[in-house]
């Protein structure tokens, strides 16, 4: 059975790997201990904000087993977003991970590619897909499944990959050889995160205050963005890099080579001036088939006019 288990785990790692997922570790499906009392803290001190959402499937977002009926094993994947070329720093600007389609589509095709192969090669298997659209503790599972550890930013890094990644999992109810959690925290004393976020969002104590975050009030506010953040934005119109941009080990940063990831021609060379100006029919050529859909034509406008 343990030969049955290994063989399987590399099997599957070997296709996400032509399928391009950067990295593919496993872990046993089960209750996340640890993280419930600090989701619940994190719940408690508000640092949701407006999104209601996150209170929601409490017991589902730490057990994958009340997700997937026999869940056995949670499949983490890593898919590589760093572009090649990047916006001019004098422009109104857009968070990397949305430059090109919208990532939900182009990654779950992806793991309904990986799940048909599994059912194929291994046989009667039944799991779920997942991209950042369910209640999973996504970068808690990456981490245990060996790709890297969660830094001050909360975001997950990679030794000598950095942290421009898309997460996605399969959960499944097959049992598979499972990979060494990552316990090594690489960050060490290093602060730049921290220091960089114009709105204080990071804490010291590895935890992000969601609610003054600048992606936060660019995507996730409906309401007006409050007066108190006037001027701390540096330009972000849409989601914000700050943190990773500063974070040291996103110098082993490499582009990705996803077609679909590469941003319209116009997104890159768009003035303030081009997006002070920008129509309704410009918005929906340069972002035709991107995240920034979500925040629609009027969230946007909203967001610039607060740059201003």
């Amino acid at each position: 059975m343990k030969a049955a288990k290994e063989s399987y785990s590399v099997l599957i790692k070997q296709e996400a790997k032509r399928l391009g997922f950067e990295s593919c570790g496993v872990a046993k499906a089960e209750f996340l201990e640890e993280e419930a009392s600090n989701l619940e803290q994190w719940l408690k001190n508000g640092f949701h904000g407006e999104m209601k959402y996150m209170e929601n499937h409490f017991d589902k977002r730490l057990d994958p087993r009340l997700l997937v009926e026999g869940a056995k094993s949670v499949i983490s994947l890593s898919f590589n977003y760093f572009p090649e070329e990047i916006q001019n720093k004098e422009t109104f600007k857009v968070a990397k991970y949305a430059y090109g389609e919208d990532y939900h589509q182009i990654i779950k095709a992806k793991l309904n590619e990986l799940a048909f192969f599994i059912q194929n090669e291994i046989g009667e298997v039944n799991g779920r897909a997942f991209v950042d659209s369910a209640p999973v503790m996504e970068r808690a599972w990456a981490q245990k499944s060996g790709l890297g550890w969660i830094g001050k930013h909360s975001l997950l890094i990679q030794k000598n990959k950095g942290s421009f990644f898309f997460l996605a999992e399969l959960i499944l109810d097959l049992e598979l050889e499972t990979d060494t959690p990552f316990k090594t925290d690489h960050c060490g004393n290093c602060t730049k995160c921290i220091d960089a976020c114009p709105t204080e969002a990071i804490l010291p104590n590895n935890t992000v205050d969601g609610s003054k975050c600048i992606s936060y009030f660019t995507i996730e506010l409906k309401d007006e963005i409050p007066s108190s953040v006037k001027g701390k934005f540096e330009n972000w119109m849409f989601g914000c890099d700050i943190c990773q941009d500063v974070c040291p080990w996103n110098r082993f940063s490499t582009p990705h080579s996803e077609k679909k990831f590469k941003p319209h021609p116009d997104l890159l060379s768009m003035t303030k001036n081009d997006w002070e100006e920008i129509t309704e029919d410009v918005f929906k050529k340069v972002f035709k088939k991107s995240a920034v859909k979500r925040t629609k034509f009027v969230g946007l406008q909203r967001n610039i006019s607060f740059l201003k």
